[in-house]
């Protein structure tokens, strides 16, 4: 197998940048179809955040999270999330060991570069809440003790709609920590028949090679905070996060995170697209993915309202004009 790319100390920007392609084009090679979808993932994944993937069952939800970290030569892990796990299967805990007559800790599924948290709302909220700290710092912490994660470090989650039988709403708080929550949706007829016919003697994904390693992708991230956003363009995104938080219909607006992760979306876009600049419309084509689901509707049961929140965003781009 050829040796991943971004080995290199010294990759320049066209290069990491024809790398970060090279990712995206080997997700849409097992992810038939869903080419929109892997390109929003990709632009999470180089932006350093976390990605929320919310269908029905069967949809490739799960399938796209493995071509993204069969994509990088890293550590993977997948975890099953159900009503019994406990914050230590996930994180891990200290063991006392008779031996050398102390705590030993041993670490959880938590401690790779890739963490598929798969079918995360079937877990109660407690236990969902243990990835708080590590999305958010990198890190975690056990009986007084912090310890690192590796770097990179990705949450992948997966999420059947809140309304199948044995599921919990995300917190807002958890919710808060993923760049953008997406739907997969059913793939068109034309796709559908392929993806049988590429299943015929087994799972592609399974034979699908890393095009970058680990160190790539550190290099790559660097490279994306250095994605050059102009004072007009951060002008009109505080704008827009402003007049989230002044909306009657909106009882909690963007927080500064949320406008961060806006601002890292947006350079990601530039750099996936060959630039080391932003442009408006990349503020404009990702407000809705990065910012819908930040927002809390005024009255209801905010786990039913996705599209309302959706088109409360739209409405609130469409009172300010993009700066020329």
């Amino acid at each position: 197998m050829d040796k991943p790319i971004g080995d290199s100390e010294h990759a320049d920007l066209a290069s990491l940048q024809s790398t970060a392609q090279k990712i995206l084009d080997n997700i849409n090679s097992v992810v038939l179809g869903k080419e929109s979808v892997s390109r929003l993932c990709v632009i999470a994944l180089v932006a350093g955040e976390h990605v929320l993937l919310e269908d029905v069952p069967g949809v490739g939800k799960t399938l796209m999270a493995k071509a993204i970290s069969r994509s990088i030569d890293c550590n993977f892990s997948r975890i099953q999330f159900t009503p019994d796990l406990l914050p230590s299967d996930i994180l891990g805990s200290s063991v006392y060991n008779t031996e050398k007559g102390s705590f030993v800790f041993n670490y959880g599924a938590v401690f790779n570069n890739f963490v598929l948290a798969d079918e995360i709302n079937r877990a109660p909220p407690r236990t969902q809440s243990a990835l708080l700290e590590a999305m958010s710092d990198n890190q975690i912490s056990v009986d007084g003790t912090t310890y690192e994660l590796p770097d990179p470090f990705m949450v992948i989650a997966t999420q059947n709609p809140f309304e199948f039988e044995g599921t919990y709403v995300l917190p807002e708080s958890q919710l808060d920590r993923f760049l953008m929550r997406l739907s997969m949706g059913y793939p068109d007829r034309s796709f559908e028949s392929r993806i049988m016919m590429n299943h015929k003697t087994g799972e592609p994904v399974e034979n699908l090679t890393a095009v970058c390693s680990v160190e790539g992708i550190v290099q790559i991230r660097a490279a994306v905070r250095d994605v050059t956003v102009e004072d007009s363009l951060v002008k009109y995104m505080m704008d827009v996060v402003g007049s989230t938080r002044e909306s009657a219909d909106i009882s909690v607006g963007i927080s500064t995170r949320g406008a961060l992760a806006w601002f890292r979306a947006i350079q990601a876009m530039a750099f996936l697209d060959g630039r080391d600049y932003a442009i408006p419309d990349d503020a404009k084509t990702l407000a809705v993915h990065v910012l819908s689901h930040r927002i809390q509707l005024r009255g209801g049961f905010q786990g039913a309202r996705r599209d309302e929140s959706e088109a409360a965003v739209i409405e609130i781009l469409s009172r300010h004009s993009l700066p020329g």
